[in-house]
């Protein structure tokens, strides 16, 4: 980090990272790199598409990205 309050830059990455090692990669074995791609891919998806998230005001991600209404709001 090169400067006062760079740490925080990474918070929100590190944070997502954490929770897919617990919950996915740590609970499955996987028997290729193509494997785990496609459950990366699929576990993905249902967190951004349907899993509420208490930071967003129990809505998904995507539903705070796709709603202009809501982005201009809190903008």
């Amino acid at each position: 980090m090169d400067g006062k309050g760079c740490y925080y830059d990474n918070i929100f990455v590190e944070r997502l990272w954490r929770t897919v090692k617990y919950e996915l990669l740590y609970t499955r074995e996987f028997n290729s790199l193509k494997e785990v791609k496609q459950n990366l891919s699929t576990w993905l998806e249902g967190y951004n598409q349907e899993r509420f998230h208490q930071s967003l005001d129990s809505l998904t991600p995507d539903e705070i990205y796709h709603n202009d209404q809501r982005i201009n709001r809190v903008a």
